[in-house]
């Protein structure tokens, strides 16, 4: 492998002498694909692994395409695009982790299963393995105490989509070495990424942010303030973002966003985080965005179409 991470700064054992060269990811949705393309096309050779091959074949389906949009692009060449493919390769079980330097674990942002992922995964890893979650609000903190390396466990929260986004947010638990963290960094970087390290608090920074901006677009469509095209026709053009609030929450995922107001509202105890009720009925109905088609727009046409 030519692409060895290692922290310039740190003189500890580990520091000096642990170097990341291959990566594991437990998770071929959204973002475990996402990651696995980046650290590829870097130069890492990457095992993914998910519930079913199947899903594994159409994460690597929606790599190759988006590798196809960098090509078409000129941001890399098809040699580079084939040799990132080549280097993706399926773990049908944590026992595959076994020479892994890292594994960033990207599955549902809901606790109780990341914890049993991580209950799991402990007891196939190399001692010295780093184990990343790439969780956008969970205590980074409590996932680590059920591992058996809390020292080597840390919050690197990557932003969607991932191939686009330069963000990513380090979060260190309680326990978090500061070799740990450097080599992460160091890690992140060697993606062409930025890093903002954020405390271990509900949510960090980004989503402390923007999440209870969505609630309260979501709040502000509820109460009949606006329809869904006015409120983000609003926001794009009154506040130049890029993407409404509506529009946005509908790329999260609808049971995402409401997940994440449900941590800060729990861990923060403060009633300005109450997930707005109709954002808990779309989620009840099964309408959680792009991924199921329907949210706040349909998506099923042409042309997606406001739901409210």
């Amino acid at each position: 492998m030519d692409t060895p991470v290692m922290p310039a700064d740190k003189t500890g054992p580990k520091a000096d002498t642990f170097s990341i060269q291959n990566i594991g990811i437990i998770g071929a949705g959204q973002m475990g694909n996402g990651i696995a393309h980046v650290a590829a096309l870097a130069g890492y050779d990457v095992l993914v692994n998910d519930l079913s091959r199947e899903a594994f074949d159409t994460a690597v389906a929606i790599i190759a395409r988006n590798l196809d949009r960098q090509v078409s692009k000129e941001m890399i060449s098809g040699s580079e695009k084939d040799t990132a493919l080549s280097r993706i390769g399926f773990a049908e079980g944590f026992s595959r982790f076994a020479e892994c330097d890292l594994v960033i674990e990207a599955a549902t942002e809901d606790e109780a299963t990341k914890r049993s992922i991580f209950t799991e995964l402990s007891k196939h890893l190399k001692p010295d393995a780093i184990i990343a979650t790439n969780t956008s609000s969970i205590s980074v903190t409590r996932l680590a105490a059920v591992t058996d390396r809390p020292d080597r466990f840390i919050g690197m929260h990557f932003m969607n989509p991932v191939p686009l986004m330069e963000l990513v947010e380090l979060i260190r638990g309680i326990a978090t070495e500061d070799d740990t963290f450097e080599v992460s960094r160091a890690f992140v970087h060697s993606l062409g990424k930025t890093t903002a390290v954020s405390e271990d608090f509900p949510a960090f920074i980004v989503n402390r942010i923007l999440l209870p901006m969505i609630n309260e677009a979501v709040y502000t469509l509820y109460e009949g303030v606006g329809t869904v095209e006015s409120i983000d026709k609003a926001m794009k053009l009154g506040a130049n973002h890029p993407m409404g609030p509506l529009e946005l929450a509908d790329f999260i995922g609808l049971d995402t966003c409401l997940s994440v107001m449900q941590v800060l509202y729990e861990g923060l105890a403060d009633s300005k985080y109450r997930p707005c009720p109709l954002l808990v009925k779309y989620v009840e109905a099964g309408w959680l965005g792009r991924k199921t088609q329907r949210g706040f727009y349909d998506y099923r046409g042409d042309v997606p179409v406001p739901t409210r």
